[in-house]
């Protein structure tokens, strides 16, 4: 079978550049070794899908990709996060906003988004070939001349590769176009658990499993020295810690876990220094200084993760507040600002969210999201050697790409008519 362009992988990077380089005309055939399309996509944000980050400031968008958000302004002036709004909004899907810019369809349903792509791809008649795995990839002069699959040869004149990164294996993302590009003379950096809960040794953390904290700042230490701080939202699970504030830091614990021990210091109240935060406890204290603490300790954090501080702190929670000394206060008042966590490790690749490493981004063409070693060959989402935040970030990159990769194949093949 031949077709104008090929696409390797159905997830959201592949559906949206077999969408686009279809829209434009071209004939497309999209390869995905799943028996579903988009499966990775169906779990992302808990079934809801955080479809991209409303961050419509291009130049601090690409800050939030760190020092190699730089390579995306090219790929940002095809679809930038405007753009992409106005794209699955014009398709049927209603977008909204929510906190800290983190944008999902109206519906909350991943399903939703996975449909609109369908939909996308069937009205420029996308050959779509489900349960195909592609086993081999063949090269000649530079350039692929066909796709060995476990459905026969297929071949194209333009191939697109969007077959993830290697999180969540179980989806299907288990590194295959990393082998392919590694075959090709690409420069693959190995991937690794970027955004995934911290494993924390300090026994007590499975009795706050469930207790998620807004606004609490997170710094980690290694040696004696602070190397770095971020505020946000976090969870206490039954192994350790998770939610967009760990997530985010995630890849600087592994990386620092290299060295040796690491130990992280939760502030539960960063907007109060120790002197402040005593003087709230002291107005709490007295104002209920007839009862037990514990009855009381709702007014400073979550009664559950309270009964768990006291602890911490050797109070006992029968002690009429009145009874307890200023000793004892100020103790606690350090301990809210201060709670020490032991760091034991990173859960592995099939509970990231997004793995880091892939291609070098220094062989990537991203006007076009062609590889500049194969010259029919166009790269796109979590192939790319991106460090990506958790909030949507990840997707933004998947539909830019993609849809950059489409229509950049469609134009190569104009070009190869003139």
């Amino acid at each position: 079978m031949h077709f104008d362009v090929a696409v390797i992988g159905g997830g959201p990077a592949g559906m949206m550049a077999a969408g686009k380089a279809a829209d434009l005309g071209a004939t497309v055939v999209l390869l995905e070794k799943n028996t579903i399309l988009g499966k990775k996509l169906l779990i992302s944000g808990g079934g809801r899908c955080n479809i991209l980050n409303a961050e419509f400031d291009t130049r601090l968008l690409t800050e939030k990709y760190g020092k190699k958000g730089k390579a995306l302004f090219s790929a940002f002036s095809h679809l930038d996060v405007q753009a992409t709004i106005d794209f699955f909004e014009s398709h049927g899907l209603p977008i909204k906003v929510e906190a800290e810019k983190r944008a999902f369809p109206k519906s909350d349903s991943a399903e939703d988004v996975q449909k609109t792509l369908i939909r996308f791809m069937q009205k420029g008649i996308v050959k779509i070939l489900l349960g195909t795995k592609v086993t081999d990839v063949k090269v000649k002069d530079g350039s692929l001349t066909s796709l060995v699959t476990n459905k026969g040869l297929i071949t194209a004149s333009q191939y697109i590769l969007a077959t993830g990164g290697k999180s969540h294996p179980e989806t299907g993302s288990t590194g295959d176009g990393f082998v392919w590009m590694n075959k090709l003379g690409h420069t693959v950096s190995e991937p690794d658990p970027a955004l995934v809960p911290v494993l924390i040794r300090n026994p007590w953390v499975k009795d706050a499993a469930g207790i998620s904290l807004k606004g609490v700042k997170l710094s980690v230490i290694q040696n004696g020295k602070k190397h770095h701080s971020r505020a946000g939202k976090m969870l206490f699970t039954h192994t350790g810690i998770s939610g967009p504030l760990v997530l985010n830091m995630s890849k600087g614990i592994g990386e620092l876990l290299k060295a040796g021990a690491v130990t992280l210091s939760l502030d539960l109240f960063p907007a109060l220094d120790t002197g402040a935060l005593d003087r709230k406890l002291l107005n709490i204290f007295e104002a209920g200084k007839n009862r037990m603490i514990k009855n009381n300790i709702g007014e400073i954090v979550q009664p559950r993760l309270g009964h768990v501080l006291l602890m911490l702190a050797g109070i006992d929670g029968s002690t009429p507040l009145h009874q307890l000394t200023r000793e004892q206060r100020m103790e606690f008042s350090k301990l809210l600002k201060d709670i020490p966590l032991s760091v034991s490790g990173l859960l592995g690749a099939e509970d990231a969210i997004v793995a880091g490493g892939g291609v070098s981004l220094k062989e990537i063409d991203f006007k076009t999201m062609r590889s500049k070693l194969i010259s029919n060959l166009f790269l796109t989402g979590d192939m790319l050697d991106f460090d990506r935040p958790s909030g949507g970030f990840s997707l933004q990159i998947c539909w830019t790409t993609g849809y950059s990769a489409g229509q950049s194949a469609h134009g190569a093949l104009t070009e190869a008519k003139r």
